[in-house]
């Protein structure tokens, strides 16, 4: 029989072995998982002026988002700025994770933007994120170029329930029913899109709520209204621009 001594070096031993297979692994496969993930919030960005996106090759997405797909980086006052990363390198749209973004005093955050060439013209991709009933939800918004109609958006969310507030993301007639909407009104005045509970009034400027799902659906005007609202100051600029 080993003595207690032999048993506890044996344990530490094999528990450190196993730490470092651990940690040799999660090496070895991080670019790959970051890759991966990469790819994944692209289809995602894509999605909101392609559907089809979600359902394209890898190779598919990465030569849409090189050739058609131009990417800023805005800060706080809707300004383009070169921000860097933690490693001095320049950080790319893409790379801008909304959560940690959240996380910084208003005036430190910064901001992803897409422009997506096709044939009908530029739309505008911003990014948006908010709080849904269980957890985080996002999304894309896509804007035509007049930055008041919706071409589109996509959406995704962390933990709402399956067949109620997952619908946001599963619910393709959902998603489509934004499309033609507006975040400004007749006196060019930012007032955002709106899930209505109980059925949309103005199809202009609203859209009907997913049933039984208000919590997340309320979730999604907010994340709308804040979201989209610290792009204004950069569509301004291109207005004047003109």
């Amino acid at each position: 029989m080993h003595s207690t001594q032999y048993t506890t070096v044996f344990i530490l031993a094999l528990t450190s072995i196993v730490a470092l297979v651990l940690a040799g692994m999660f090496t070895v496969l991080k670019p790959i998982h970051d890759a991966n993930e990469a790819i994944y919030n692209k289809k995602e960005i894509l999605a909101a002026v392609d559907p089809a996106a979600e359902n394209m090759s890898d190779d598919e997405v990465a030569k849409i988002f090189s050739t058609k797909v131009k990417q800023y980086v805005l800060n706080a006052k809707g300004e383009v700025v070169d921000a860097k990363t933690a490693n001095g390198l320049l950080l790319k749209a893409e790379e801008i994770k909304m959560d940690k973004e959240r996380k910084k005093p208003e005036e430190e955050r910064v901001y992803p933007l897409y422009i997506y060439e096709n044939a009908d013209g530029a739309n505008y991709i911003v990014s948006v994120y908010g709080k849904g009933l269980w957890d985080a939800i996002w999304g894309s918004v896509a804007l035509k170029s007049d930055f008041s109609t919706v071409a589109g958006v996509a959406f995704g969310h962390k933990g709402e329930t399956p067949g109620l507030g997952a619908e946001i993301k599963d619910n393709a007639a959902f998603k489509k029913s934004f499309i033609g909407t507006k975040i400004l009104n007749a006196e060019g005045e930012f007032v955002s899109v709106e899930v209505k509970k109980g059925g949309a009034k103005d199809r202009v400027h609203q859209v009907d709520a997913i049933s039984a799902a208000t919590v997340t659906c309320d979730g999604v005007t907010d994340m709308l209204k804040e979201g989209i609202s610290v792009y204004l100051p950069y569509f301004e600029s291109l207005k004047k621009g003109k």
